[in-house]
């Protein structure tokens, strides 16, 4: 198939049927939601979340989440 002259429309169906001749259905749909785009600003949420807990703190929350296992 010569997919330079394709439109977009018509390059992802054929991509989409190349995958699923490659996967099966379940196979590409798995596939495919590996590619969610996600939503919200990770970075300014990030240094939200990293400022509000010092190394210490973490150490700590993760120590007694390790011992409630144990017990």
């Amino acid at each position: 198939m010569k997919t330079d002259t394709l439109n977009p429309v018509e390059l992802r169906a054929a991509g989409y049927r190349a995958l699923a001749g490659a996967l099966g259905p379940v196979g590409m749909a798995k596939f495919l939601r590996q590619f969610d785009r996600g939503y919200g600003d990770y970075t300014r949420d990030r240094k939200g979340w990293l400022s509000r807990s010092s190394v210490r703190a973490v150490t700590q929350r993760i120590r007694k989440r390790k011992l409630r296992r144990l017990n």
